[in-house]
């Protein structure tokens, strides 16, 4: 059987793949295959020769000849960064915005002067890459020279990414050259004061994490077997949140998994908090939990909730499974997932704070604005197989503090049933209009 474009994703506890057909301009969803992933098993193409057997099975196909094969991935755990930077709420923050934007696994953050105790936590993490910022353009720059030079000191030579003040790139390049390091130089995040640019940076990240990718176990013979890019899982349903904006408006996704939770908005600073918002924030952000995955993190996750769900849910807890099928197991997921859901949204939203004054009560906002927010997509697997996820999410919106810059109580959450925003995502990268008119398609059919 023929299939015009397969999208893997590879996570970092199961394995899916998706089939496309091209037809008339248009992308035709025709079926999925999974598996859990395979890291544990050291070769994480296993899981992924699974999937695509489950797929054959669902397809009723003897054989499949892939035409185009594209992926994204989180099984090596993402690509583990350093962030530094001068001061913290400006170019530390925007430096993290863009890291985690673009997928990484951020791992340690210092704003300042590197200390020796901080290099000696940087090489006992071994990131993939170290990113450095610092100062507006034409600002202060001591001390992220002093930084760089601390930097180009470590013992192991990481690849360094500068994304800060452009006065000093060409220093900053010499210093790194100097020692041996390998560094890549990119615009400022932090240009001017209250101006974030996040994107040159986002891309720069995700070319590094497909070169640094093929150090999960397998993945070399799976980077031989796909044509095209590999992208972070989470960028990818970061683009699709992108192009689900550019078609239906303002949206955030919540993404539930087996190790982490994510929480993506795509929106403008509404008209009511725009001008007392202390802070920029990026147009499109992303928050990763990586304590409150409902698998790899479960015990963190339970140690969270209001009341215990059942009486037997602690020997329940050490039961579960990446794939689950038994009822019990089933509704402690349940309940698992409500708390990550509840945790991880609190963490992405702004938050009204009051001030009180001489001449009166001053209204004051920070963090995220997501009250103009119009659609909520829920994804990953604890969303997608809760027996009542989007009854669910609208019992959390309701419960939690006024004080929060949630969506308002009329927003449209709309359920990715097939897993798919993660392989929307991806395809945009190489068929952006036939992506659309896939969107529009799920839409139609109350598949997303």
């Amino acid at each position: 059987m023929n299939i015009d474009v397969l999208v893997a994703e590879i996570g970092s506890t199961t394995t899916q793949v998706f089939a496309f057909e091209r037809s008339f301009g248009s992308l035709i969803f025709l079926d999925k295959g999974i598996s859990e992933t395979t890291v544990e098993q050291g070769d994480v193409l296993i899981g992924l020769e699974k999937a695509i057997e489950h797929l054959k099975a669902n397809l009723n196909a003897g054989s499949l000849n892939i035409q185009r094969f594209l992926a994204s991935s989180s099984a090596a755990g993402g690509l583990k960064m350093t962030v530094h930077g001068l001061v913290w709420d400006m170019t530390v923050k925007a430096a993290k915005e863009a890291a985690l934007g673009a997928g990484a696994n951020i791992r340690y953050i210092t704003a300042g002067l590197l200390s020796d105790d901080d290099l000696l936590e940087i090489e006992q993490i071994s990131p993939n890459i170290i990113l450095l910022a610092g100062g507006v353009d034409y600002g202060e720059k001591n001390t992220i020279l002093a930084n760089a030079r601390q930097l180009a000191k470590l013992s192991v030579k990481i690849p360094v990414i500068y994304a800060g003040n452009k006065e000093i790139q060409k220093q900053i390049a010499e210093i790194f050259e100097s020692a041996g390091v390998e560094c890549l130089i990119c615009e400022n995040v932090y240009p001017n004061i209250d101006q974030l640019v996040v994107e040159p940076l986002r891309g720069l990240i995700q070319k590094v994490f497909e070169k640094h990718i093929t150090e999960a176990p397998g993945m070399s013979s799976i980077r031989k077997l796909v044509t095209g890019t590999i992208l972070p899982v989470p960028a990818a349903v970061n683009l699709a949140a992108q192009r689900f904006y550019q078609l239906m408006g303002p949206c955030m996704v919540i993404d539930v998994g087996g190790a982490t939770s994510d929480v993506h908005s795509v929106s403008e600073d509404s008209e009511r908090y725009r001008n007392v918002l202390t802070s920029a924030e990026p147009f499109a952000k992303r928050t990763v939990e990586g304590d409150l995955g409902v698998y790899k993190n479960r015990d963190t996750v339970a140690n969270l909730m209001k009341e215990p769900p059942l009486d037997d849910w602690r020997l329940l807890l050490g039961e579960i499974q990446p794939i689950n099928n038994d009822q019990c197991h089933k509704e402690l997921l349940g309940y698992l997932t409500q708390t990550a859901a509840q945790t991880a949204l609190m963490r992405h939203v702004g938050k009204i704070h009051y001030l009180y004054l001489q001449s009166g009560r001053k209204t004051m906002a920070s963090g995220k604005d997501c009250s103009d927010v119009k659609s909520i997509l829920l994804t990953g697997g604890a969303l997608i197989y809760h027996h009542e996820p989007v009854e669910m999410i609208r019992k959390i919106l309701k419960s939690m503090d006024p004080t929060f810059l949630l969506p308002k109580e009329d927003v449209r959450i709309r359920l990715d049933k097939m897993y798919l925003l993660s392989a929307i995502g991806v395809l945009s990268t190489e068929y952006p209009e036939e992506t659309d008119r896939l969107i529009t398609d799920l839409i139609a059919r109350e598949l997303l």
